[in-house]
């Protein structure tokens, strides 16, 4: 069987959460569950690499504004590691040229990646946290629970994953007023710090006022 489903469904997971994605794989090839995951993502370090980051995601993704921050500064990250899984699994199976694994990994976690990220700028706007935690035990949940099921059943699992990535896409379309009021609030509260920043230089700048310069 073609590994054309596994590696969308990798891709869909790493678009989420990239560092889950490469240590359920690492771990089901180490403990021997299947012999579809290649000798490099077993390797004890990439586990612990893997294992430590995955950990540092899951508290940076519960913190409103803070998931934001660490979704920019993946926006590669995660397309890139959705590529090389996908084209590591397809050169562990040989049914699937790597290049062209590689491009449906990597694209398709771009996209889950941009509607992970938009649905968090839309979250970010309510005031309260819960939210975020809830969705992104949610998140980790899922992902665990479709890597999972794609190493047993990956045609299943890869309809599944398409079906939530339309989903997601369809969503982000839907709360893309709320993600614009979310760029608009980080505009006004980064323009209202440099407001008091020149403010405070120029109280700094300006005479003391109690004579002292008078002769």
């Amino acid at each position: 069987m073609s590994v054309l489903p596994l590696v969308f469904t990798s891709g869909w997971a790493s678009g989420i959460n990239a560092y889950a994605v490469i240590l359920l794989f690492g771990v089901f090839g180490a403990t021997g569950l299947t012999d579809e995951v290649p000798e490099s993502l077993q390797r004890t370090d990439v586990l612990v690499v893997a294992g430590v980051l995955f950990l540092c995601e899951a508290v940076a993704d519960k913190i409103p504004y803070v998931d934001s921050i660490w979704d920019s500064v993946h926006t590669v990250i995660r397309p890139v590691a959705g590529a090389v899984v996908g084209a590591l699994l397809a050169g562990q199976n040989g049914s699937l040229p790597e290049l062209a694994a590689g491009a449906v990994g990597g694209s398709t976690a771009l996209l889950s990646h941009f509607v992970k990220a938009g649905t968090r700028m839309a979250v970010n706007t309510s005031p309260e946290p819960f939210s975020n935690v809830a969705l992104s035990l949610a998140e980790d949940l899922g992902v665990a629970a479709i890597v999972t099921f794609a190493i047993f059943h990956p045609v299943a699992a890869a309809s599944i994953a398409a079906v939530l990535l339309a989903l997601g896409l369809a969503i982000l379309v839907f709360l893309a007023q709320r993600i614009r009021r979310f760029w608009r609030r980080r505009s006004q509260r980064r323009e209202e710090r440099q407001l008091a920043d020149a403010e405070a230089r120029a109280r700094a700048r300006a005479p003391s006022g109690d004579g002292s310069e008078h002769f």
